[in-house]
């Protein structure tokens, strides 16, 4: 045996060295220097003669037989290690080998990896295509850079890589990894560099399927140079990863606080419901305390006097002396009497009042617990990047709607009989939409078809069931537990662990099953504490999981045998029959109920979480048995119940009771007459007691002289401080309760005060007045500060017992010892002290890169605390980045003065009333002080690197001017639950991506306006400020002002949103967008208005009455249709709308039949831009003949060119009767109209239109029109121009005039001085400028060049010239015919010359007297010949009869000796 073993070696060894090109009878004789060595395919079964070779650094072996790792003792000097493709299932033979560098064992069948904790120089190891499951045995390689373990069957990662720091490259792909959160535990290996999850060789990662894979390796691994072989190296793959996960943040973020604010409002509303509760007894404690005051001022003075007083109800007059003192005594004692009913009529109401109390307190914890879910789901879904997406159902979706009716169905009313349940109702469903755990199911679900051969749908179905997940009775369900089944399914550790060792996924079809078990428990934990079932409300509410189950082969399990894989080894699941549980007779349910257990947990998949409230036979035995049957119906008073009716006859009662004290009058100012009159004395020094209780006073004035007073009560009163009792040094007794005391500031000096009474007042800073108690009450003994509305009232007691270590009553309760230890304890704590920064520090450079909402400080300092053991240095405060202090009840921020490296604080849930002491910390990135008492923001003006800050929950009024103008980094910020009033201080937070602002007191639109240059602003919340019940349309209004915005309210912002805010607030110019633009709100210093180009459609300036001292307004390049709210400024002067598309000074109606989509657009939004549409004649008189009241009587000058005007009459200009100047340029009007009225104006443009002439009504009155312009028109006529009477420039330039007779008609304008006609057809013929400087003697310009004497000496000249060679062809061309008899011809023609008087004399005071023109009456001609002398020139009927006789006759002669040719 041995000899075959040496024959087998000697032949490796032989092939080895053959394969190796080296002889083996030298090695064999003298060893070898080969220091590398390699066998591929067979020949080499084991690992033999390696120690023939001392020199070995590199030994690869490939496809070899080799089942184990041994032989390699003697290679002390190997560095490289290849044994691939062989049959090793253990690590194990390579301790001596501690010079290894690089390891392959890959293609193996390796289960784990061990025994490698010795080679501490390796640096590369790859173990792929084996079959381990779990990383483990690495933590000693501390030198590992490269590590493969793809082909494997790794499900997790875990923290098993994080001592190899030095690891660059990492290969897992082809394994089970699944989750997001595993994948994060690779951000502590700094040097990581090369990653694959998905590499093409191998299958996929489950992971690598999800959504957002790529995202989320990237933004958590942002130095990977690649990833899944891809070169992922560029920057800006890097910056679009780190902007898909910010917007994600921002988004959960913006969903967190809308949870969290819902549960706000449901706390609200619980508030206000008790604070409804309690105001019947707080009104009786009110009365019955007056009351009991009252007496016991009485009772004091009785004993003080000795001698009875005349205030009492009694008629009889006051017998001896002796009948006096028995009275007195009786008196007394009816008084002591009273009393004590008073006191318990107190005790009653302040039970009753401590019930509501405690009732409310349940309810809160309740709804925290209902809500207590929704902000963990969230949070799950961004980790993993909403891979895990949780979606609450309403009656709208089909699947709650099943959800609700499987519930139903499945609860059988029978069998919780016994617990006094009746029903159950379904108060919330949520689907789970795990992406992982569905693939993973669905896989699971396909490969047991496969198995069974199932291919039938039908079958499928019968094995899939809807079952209900069966929690621990006796384990309360933590929402811990929960979440770890929803995010990773029932894995072995989460199954239940049943008695007889079954170990399996446990369901139920029945909800008795489910839920029965935890409802016996809860009752047998509290059978002491319970009085009967119906008032036990332990089990009411709870919680249900539903899971979809494939069944597959089920079968019923055997009795005494233990529920186990081992036992059923080929079924899927066993089910239990529910009469195997309850051998007692029960409904026919009992029948059809099962319970079943599933092995595999992948076969499980969570689906729906359903929380459920049962209906309860409670008998309401008071008004206070459960909160949700003490709210009385509304409108009906207490004294109208039933519940306290016989309570409230009982105080009637004690209220009655002998003696009845007469009211006495009410003080409102305190002097000396007042103060000797109640003090019986008068010397100051005598008054020790003074007693002020149930007056109107609000100060104490004139009490500084009184030096000697003890005893002080000023109960039921008006005060709202209590600044004028610091000067009674000697004061031991003050009683200032039932008054308005908001603040103890001024409260000073009073060193001998014992008995302090500050009950039922307004104090609300708990630190702020305790320091003031604790400075300057040194020796009080007994406090109440009951009824007040403090700010933090779960620790007020610990706080007041600790700083006022004097007392020993608080509250009327008395101090123990125990509990003032604990006190002075709890003050300890709140100090900032060196311990304390130490243990809530951290000192991580960076910020991790993590998926969560929550403050950098918190997740720091959870991840990596510096702790009280931290080795001091010198500088040990310099390594401080992250302090997080939340929650340590501090009253100040004290001992940061070092930290100046210090870049994420959080400072939440303190008492803190004010900022000091972070002023030397200007390196903070992110501040959180959430739910302190701070009323003021200031001591951060020197943070200018400050990128978040959050003040929740504090006192804040308002924000100083200044405050963020230097942060120019500020990205968040949030300042929810305050009673901030203004933004304007946020005018210039330039870099806002995140405003929350909700629940504050905004209310006016201008704050809208303050956030408008905020440009990079995405996310706002101002949800529960009274800006959105005070604007209407308050969501749209921000969304047209604020276009950047993505999310407003917690809601996204959709497209048709976006549509309906421009529709609805598009154009509008008002008040608010004034004042924005100018930066303040006081118009009345405005006189001129100018707003173009904005894209205005409507002007509503309210109120109007601010804006009385405009006389300017330029709104051109616009899209106003009318004047609008224009008209109601009253003194507006100048208006300018050109380039408008006015129609009407008024807003025209429009007919509703016929209408088309122009017009009916036009009605849908009546400013829609769109030109005037035009009116039928019929429209057009009836509106001129309206007598309209005038409009706008201060406007002078109005500008409407280009507006698209095609009709005059409409636009009801006539109304605005003091206009001087118009100007209509650029508008399609046809015809002059509509203008009558305007009896001032002096200037009219209607440039560019398309008159062609002037009807009868243009100008029908005597105008005062001095200017007129009629440019670029279609004018080819100027009659009707004779009321311009007064004109003096008109401007015709660029019409369509051809004759020279309508220049002609000009004369009828004398006072004419300015003239333009140049480009008119008229122009072409060069006598024109002669003819009008001759006719128009008093023109001074004509076509822009000035008239001199010249041209008019010229124009007379031309003109004599004209009528000259108009007489000669008058004579030339007088027609010669046979026909006419000779005395005709020869006789002469009679001419006469008549000056022409149809033209006024006198042309005015401007004008001359003008030359009468010629007209020649006697001179005959032939019809047609008229026009060669002009149209001056004129026949008389009986000559031109002769003349037309003869002249056809001579044409007729003509005519026939033509044809006779």
């Amino acid at each position: 045996m041995i000899e075959s073993e040496n024959l087998n070696r000697s032949e490796i060894i032989k092939e080895l060295c053959l394969c190796n090109g080296l002889s083996y009878e030298m090695v064999g004789q003298e060893g070898s220097d080969a220091s590398k060595l390699e066998m591929f395919f067979l020949g080499y079964p084991r690992i033999v003669g390696l120690s023939l070779f001392h020199n070995l650094s590199s030994l690869t072996i490939v496809a070899q037989d080799i089942k184990e790792i041994s032989g390699l003792e003697t290679c002390l000097q190997l560095t490289e290690l290849w044994i691939a493709e062989g049959y090793i299932e253990k690590i194990e033979g390579l301790q001596e080998c501690r010079k290894l560098e690089k390891l392959y064992l890959c293609y193996n069948k390796i289960s784990k990896i061990e025994k490698l904790e010795k080679l501490i120089k390796l640096e590369v190891l790859w173990l792929n295509h084996n079959m381990i499951r779990n990383i483990e045995g690495l933590h000693t390689l501390k030198n590992l850079k490269d590590l493969n373990l793809a082909g494997n069957l790794i499900s997790s990662i875990g923290q098993c890589l994080d001592p190899n720091e030095q690891l660059e490259k990492l290969n897992l792909s082809g394994n089970q990894i699944t989750s997001f959160k595993d994948l994060t535990n690779l951000t502590r290996l700094p040097r990581l560099k090369d990653l694959s999850l998905n590499d093409p060789q191998y299958k996929t990662n489950p992971v690598c399927q999800l959504c957002n894979y790529s995202t989320h390796v990237l933004y958590h691994l942002p130095s990977l140079q690649r990833l899944d072989t891809f070169d992922v190296s560029a920057k800006q793959v890097k910056e679009l990863a780190d902007t898909t996960v910010m917007k994600k943040i921002m988004y959960y973020n913006m969903r967190i606080k809308t949870v969290q604010r819902h549960l706000n409002e449901e706390l609200e509303k619980l508030n206000d419901r008790k604070c409804k509760l309690q105001k019947l007894p707080e009104e009786r404690i009110k009365l019955f305390n007056h009351a009991k005051k009252t007496l016991e001022r009485e009772l004091a003075e009785l004993r003080g006097s000795g001698k009875g007083q005349s205030e009492y109800a009694s008629e009889a007059e006051r017998p001896g002396n002796s009948e006096a003192t028995v009275q007195e005594s009786l008196m007394q004692q009816k008084i002591l009497t009273k009393l004590t009913a008073l006191d318990e009529r107190l005790t009653f109401w302040n039970k009753k009042l401590h019930e509501i109390e405690a009732l409310y307190h349940t309810e809160v914890r309740r709804k925290k617990k209902s809500h207590g879910l929704l902000t963990p789901f969230l949070l799950t879904e961004l980790e993993t990047v909403g891979n895990i997406h949780f979606e609450e159902g309403t009656r709208a979706d089909d699947w709650f709607n099943s959800c609700y009716e499987l519930i139903l169905s499945r609860f059988c009313t029978w069998e919780f009989s016994a617990y006094g349940i009746t029903g159950v109702k379904v108060k919330r469903v949520i689907k789970v939409n795990n992406r992982i755990l569905r693939l993973k199911f669905e896989e699971k679900f396909q490969k047991c078809l496969d198995h069974e051969d199932i291919h039938d749908s039908e079958s499928c179905q019968k094995m899939l069931e809807c079952l209900f997940y069966v929690f621990d009775p006796e384990v309360t369900v933590k929402k811990k537990h929960l979440l770890q089944i929803l995010e990773s399914g029932f894995r072995d550790s989460e199954t239940n662990k049943l008695p007889l060792g079954r170990e399996a996924v446990t369901l139920v079809n029945s909800l008795s099953m489910c839920e029965c078990p935890r409802i016996e428990f809860l009752q047998q934990r509290h059978k002491g504490d319970m009085k009967s079932l119906a008032d036990c409300d332990l089990f009411r509410h709870g919680i249900i999981l539903i899971a979809k189950v494939f069944l597959g082969q089920s079968v019923q399990a055997r009795e005494q045998e233990p529920i186990s894989q081992a036992n059923y080894p080929m079924v899927n699941s066993v089910f239990v029959p529910q009469r195997h549980f309850l051998r007692e007779r029960n409904c026919d349910c009992s029948y059809r109920q099962y319970k079943w257990f599933v092995f595999d947990h992948d076969l499980v998949l969570p689906e729906y979480i359903v929380e459920f409230e049962y209906t309860t036979v409670v008998q309401v035995h008071s008004l206070f048995s459960t909160l949700n049957n003490i709210i009385l119906e509304e409108g009906k008073k207490y004294s109208e119940g039933l519940v306290f009716s016989q309570d409230l006859k009982f105080d009637d009662e004690v209220i009655k009771m002998e003696p009845k004290i007469k009211p006495r009058t009410k003080l409102i100012s305190l002097d000396d007459k007042t103060i000797f009159s109640l003090a019986k004395t008068n010397v100051y020094s005598h008054i020790v007691n003074l007693n002020l209780h149930g007056n109107s006073l609000s100060k104490l004035r004139d009490l500084s002289k009184l030096t000697g007073l003890r005893t002080l009560n000023i109960s039921f009163n008006e005060f709202t401080c209590l600044d004028d009792v610091y000067h009674l040094y000697n004061l031991e007794y003050l009683d200032a309760s039932h008054n308005h005391v908001i603040t103890l500031e001024g409260f000073r000096g009073l060193l001998k005060l014992r008995h302090l009474d500050l009950s039922w007042n307004q104090l609300k800073k708990t630190g702020d007045e305790i320091n003031v108690l604790c400075k300057h009450t040194t020796s009080l003994l007994t406090l109440d500060i009951q009824h007040n509305p403090w700010q933090k009232p779960a620790t007020l007691r610990l706080s007041v017992i600790g700083r006022l270590k004097t007392l020993t009553h608080l509250d009327g309760i008395l101090i123990s010892e125990e509990e003032a230890r604990a006190a002075l304890k709890f003050i300890s704590g709140t100090k900032m002290t060196q311990l304390t920064l130490l243990q809530h520090s951290s000192s991580k450079e960076e910020r991790p890169r993590m998926l969560s909402i929550w403050p950098s400080a918190k997740i720091l300092t959870q991840i990596s605390k510096l702790g009280p053991h931290f080795h001091l240095t010198g500088n040990w405060y310099l390594k401080i980045t992250a302090l997080n202090l939340d929650g340590q009840h501090l009253f100040e921020i004290t001992n940061l003065e070092k930290l100046e490296n210090l870049k994420w604080a959080s400072f939440s849930n303190n008492n803190l009333s004010n900022m000091e002491g972070l002023e030397s910390c200007v390196n903070l990135e992110e501040l959180t002080l959430d739910s302190n008492c701070i009323s003021k923001i200031e001591g951060i003006a020197r943070l200018t690197k400050l990128s978040r800050l959050s003040m929740n929950n504090n006192l804040l009024t308002g924000l100083e001017k200044h405050t963020f103008d230097n942060m120019l980094h500020l990205h968040s910020l949030s300042l929810e639950n305050n009673r901030i009033t203004s933004l304007s201080a946020l005018q210039k937070t330039f870099t806002l991506i995140e405003l929350y602002i909700s629940n504050n007191y905004i209310a006016v639109n201008q704050e809208i306006y303050n956030l408008k240059g905020l440009c990079n602003l995405v996310i706002l919340d101002m949800y529960g400020n009274i800006i959105i019940w005070n604007q209407e349309n308050y969501r749209l209004f921000v969304i047209f002002h604020l276009s950047e915005l993505k999310a407003l309210d917690g809601v996204s912002i959709e497209l048709p949103e976006i549509e309906s805010a421009k529709d609805l607030f598009g154009g509008r110019l008002t008040s608010d967008m004034v004042a924005e633009r100018q930066g303040h709100s006081n118009f009345l210093q405005m006189q001129d208005l100018n707003w173009t180009s904005s894209s205005i459609r409507t002007v509503d300036l309210i109120p109007i009455d601010h804006f009385r001292n405009v006389t300017n307004v330029n709104l051109q390049n616009n899209n106003l249709t009318s004047f609008s709210g224009l008209i109601y400024l009253p003194n507006v002067k100048v208006l300018s709308l050109n380039y408008n598309h006015i129609e009407s000074i008024m807003p025209r109606l429009k007919p509703q039949t016929h209408l088309s989509s122009r017009q009916l657009l036009y009605q849908k939004v009546p400013s829609s831009g769109y030109g005037q549409q035009g009116a039928s004649k019929l429209n057009r008189d009836s509106v001129s003949n309206e007598n309209l009241p005038p409009i706008m009587q201060s406007l002078e000058v109005l500008h409407l060119g280009y507006n698209g005007i095609c009709n005059l009459v409409q636009l009801q200009l006539n109304r605005l009767i003091n206009l001087k100047f118009l100007f209509l340029q650029g508008n399609e009007i046809s015809q002059v109209e509509g203008l009558d009225n305007l009896v001032v104006l002096q200037e009219l443009v209607v440039d560019h239109n398309r008159i062609r002439a002037f009807n009868d009504s243009a100008f029908a009155k005597p105008s005062s029109l001095l200017t007129l312009h009629l440019e670029e028109n279609r004018l080819r006529e100027l009659g009707k121009l004779q009321s311009l009477v007064k004109l003096e420039k008109l401007f015709l330039g660029y019409n369509k005039i051809q004759d020279i007779a309508e220049l002609e008609k000009l004369d009828v304008i004398p006072s004419l001085r300015e003239l333009t006609v140049y480009g008119n057809p008229i122009c072409r013929k060069m006598m024109h400028r002669h003819v009008l400087i001759f006719r128009l003697p008093n023109l001074q310009m004509l076509d822009g060049t000035p008239i001199n004497a010249d041209d008019r000496a010229k124009a007379e000249f031309h003109f004599s010239e004209l009528q000259a060679k108009k007489n000669s062809t008058v004579q030339s061309n007088i027609p010669t015919s046979k026909s006419l008899s000779q005395p005709h011809l020869q006789a002469p023609l009679p001419c006469k010359f008549v000056p022409v008087t149809n033209s006024p004399p006198d042309g005015g005071s401007l004008c001359h007297v003008k030359a009468s023109p010629i007209k020649i009456t006697n001179v005959i001609l032939p019809a047609g010949f008229s026009h060669f002398l002009g149209p001056d020139f004129t026949l008389t009927p009986e000559v031109e009869g002769i003349f037309t006789k003869s002249f056809r006759e001579n044409v007729k002669t003509n005519k026939q000796q033509q044809q006779q040719q």
